[in-house]
């Protein structure tokens, strides 16, 4: 007698919405080659010594505000007065595979390479496309003093910054500024994050990463919110001040920080919400039900609840939502 699986016979979730691209993949023919010695990876130098700076895009080759933006800073001549950048264009095989027909297609094409940064992975045996660039890319990352990761999002959401777990990663993420939503998490389940990577994860290494989520994949504002975070750190690290390709500094102002409590991830291939909830969405009830996984209820495990990043179809074995504590002075009745 056979027996099948919950997860198989519960409702499943519906499929992907269509989604509307309303960016165009720029062209980088003229920084494939790079100069650095990795593919994708150009770097230009100040005439004074000072940080290294790593600007990562395209970890996920369909997230293109990232490329937009790198793209359009290489092309109008940003050079630091102090240390190095380095623009760099990580998976650009999956970018060369974008469809805006099928926008969410070319994430990645074997494995998400913002999930392989652990050393038992980068030093396995295994291989997959993400993770051999992966490989290739990590002597680079290994110079970086500084690096910010440039990613966006799926699901309509407020932007934010994501600092990882260690205090010199909120400074970081608070000095930046923009977006203006600092959040302090330690990652998924399924693999390590860039930002999470080796010294970057270490509270007693120098070297500092954080991670800009700036907000719809295809939406334009989202590559202005992402050439305020390059703007922010270029500023923090006085590499550039002023420049035509830069936006104006922003008035000084005091980001949002809150700490993830509980990282959900979807057990079931049913996991449902029970409505469409928005990233920066604040439950005010603690108990509050959002979400089942089969038989089991998701709830809010505590009052002023910040949703963080709601995917609203998650895939087994995947981050569904971040539930987040607001620091002290921020709450809503929401």
């Amino acid at each position: 007698m056979s027996t099948t699986p919950l997860d198989e016979v519960l409702p499943r979730q519906p499929p992907l919405p269509q989604f509307d691209v309303r960016l165009s993949p720029p062209d980088l023919a003229a920084w494939r080659a790079g100069n650095s010695g990795v593919p994708g990876f150009t770097t230009r130098a100040g005439a004074v010594a000072g940080p290294h700076l790593v600007l990562v895009a395209l970890l996920h080759g369909n997230e293109l505000a990232g490329a937009i933006v790198l793209d359009r800073l290489l092309r109008a001549g940003l050079r630091p007065v102090r240390g190095r950048i380095t623009f760099g264009f990580a998976n650009l095989a999956a970018f060369d595979r974008f469809d805006p027909t099928q926008p969410t297609a070319s994430r990645f094409l074997d494995e998400d390479m913002n999930r392989l940064w652990e050393p038992a992975v980068l030093d396995g045996p295994r291989r997959s496309i993400e993770l051999d660039r992966a490989r290739a890319l990590r002597p680079l990352i290994d110079t970086a003093d500084v690096l910010l990761d440039l990613h966006s999002m799926l699901w309509t959401s407020e932007p934010l910054l994501l600092c990882g777990a260690t205090a010199k990663g909120r400074h970081l993420a608070q000095a930046i500024g923009q977006p203006a939503l600092v959040v302090a998490d330690a990652g998924h389940v399924s693999g390590r994050r860039l930002i999470d990577y080796g010294r970057f994860a270490d509270p007693a290494a120098a070297a500092t990463a954080v991670l800009t989520e700036a907000g719809q994949h295809w939406d334009p504002p989202t590559v202005t919110m992402t050439l305020a975070s390059v703007a922010g750190v270029l500023r923090h690290l006085g590499m550039v001040d002023e420049h035509p390709a830069l936006p104006p500094a922003p008035p000084p102002c005091r980001p949002r920080f809150a700490e993830v409590t509980r990282v959900v991830t979807a057990a079931t291939a049913a996991f449902n919400f029970v409505r469409p909830f928005r990233g920066g969405d604040v439950i005010a009830a603690g108990g509050t039900l959002l979400a089942t996984d089969g038989d089991e209820e998701i709830r809010t495990p505590h009052d002023d609840c910040l949703l963080i990043m709601p995917s609203l179809r998650p895939s087994r074995g995947h981050t569904a939502v971040r539930l987040a504590r607001l620091a002290e002075g921020y709450s809503s009745a929401t």
